[in-house]
């Protein structure tokens, strides 16, 4: 599943538009935008570019935008169809380069579908992205053994263990809860009871 081309319309149908086997839902992935643009506002982070690293149909977009109506967003993506149907940014999270890092990434459900190797060159890449928050999910083996519904869920990915992604996260980041990193040295104040234990 490596390869961009893995991705095609039939993946796109399966996971993401047949009610009987999708993952998710647009209204679902609008309402996990708001909740991530709401949280980030609370903590005063500064917003004006944006990047959705992996960002597929491109659900998490309104959301992201109506949070940060000045913004601007950078939709990355491998798969080539959906990069000449939707207009994204067509390159690997491991080896994509911008000029002008990003205040908010979003990385949801990307890198379970890379091998090791090129999941921590896409982690490490992600800290010379980013300037300020990032939004990160991957499911992990903890998720597949507890959590995921195996009827509807993709099982063509690469299990890690939660710990393989916080200590990589941890190296540049500091986790604030619900998925929420900010890159170390930016400043936010939070609460102690908000803090992950």
């Amino acid at each position: 599943m490596s390869s961009a081309n893995a991705f095609t319309p039939s993946f796109y149908k399966r996971f993401y538009s047949n009610p009987r086997t999708r993952v998710t839902t647009k209204a679902e992935m609008q309402r996990r935008a708001a909740s991530v643009a709401a949280i980030v506002r609370h903590l005063e982070i500064d917003v004006t570019r944006i990047l959705d690293a992996g960002c597929g149909l491109g659900w998490m977009r309104e959301g992201l935008l109506q949070g940060f109506p000045r913004a601007r967003y950078v939709g990355l993506e491998v798969s080539e169809h959906l990069c000449e149907r939707l207009g994204w940014v067509q390159a690997s999270l491991a080896s994509y380069r911008s000029r002008t890092p990003f205040d908010l990434i979003v990385c949801y459900d990307v890198l379970q579908y890379v091998p090791e190797a090129q999941a921590s060159r896409a982690m490490s890449n992600l800290a010379r992205l980013c300037r300020g928050a990032l939004y990160f999910h991957a499911p992990t083996l903890e998720d597949w053994n507890s959590n995921a519904d195996r009827s509807n869920s993709d099982s063509a990915i690469h299990l890690r263990a939660a710990q393989w992604y916080r200590t990589r996260l941890a190296r540049h980041f500091r986790h604030l809860g619900f998925g929420l990193y900010v890159r170390k040295g930016v400043e936010v104040h939070q609460w102690e009871l908000e803090r992950p234990v």
